[in-house]
C-alpha cells in the first residue's frame, strides 16, 4: 500500500456530540477537516450549536457505503443501535 495515502480512498460515516447532548451524524472523506469545519460554524446544519466533539466513526472503502451507514445511522433503529453501543461512554460523560 502506498504509504500516500488517496485523501478520497477511505469514506467516513461519523456521529458529533455537543455540550447540549444534540447529536449530528454524517458523511465524509476528510474527518478532521469535517470536524473543523463543524467547529468553525462553516456547516448550515451546525453551525449554531457547536463546539462538537466527536464521539463515534465508521471507516468504509466505498462511497455508497459510507452514505448508506450515514442513512441507517440516522434511523430510529440505527439511533438505538448508537445509544446501545455507546452506553458506556455516554453514561460516564453524561
Amino acid at each position: 500500500m502506498n504509504p500516500e495515502r488517496d485523501s478520497k480512498s477511505i469514506y467516513y460515516t461519523y456521529v458529533l456530540r455537543n455540550k447540549e447532548n444534540y447529536f449530528y451524524t454524517g458523511f465524509t472523506y476528510d474527518l478532521r477537516k469535517r470536524l473543523k469545519e463543524h467547529n468553525d460554524k462553516k456547516s448550515t446544519y451546525t453551525k449554531y450549536r457547536g463546539p462538537y466533539e466527536l464521539i463515534y466513526y465508521e471507516a468504509c472503502r466505498n462511497e455508497n457505503d459510507a452514505r448508506q451507514r450515514e442513512k441507517y445511522l440516522k434511523s430510529g433503529t440505527g439511533k438505538r443501535y448508537l445509544k446501545s453501543r455507546l452506553r458506556r461512554f455516554l453514561s460516564r460523560t453524561g
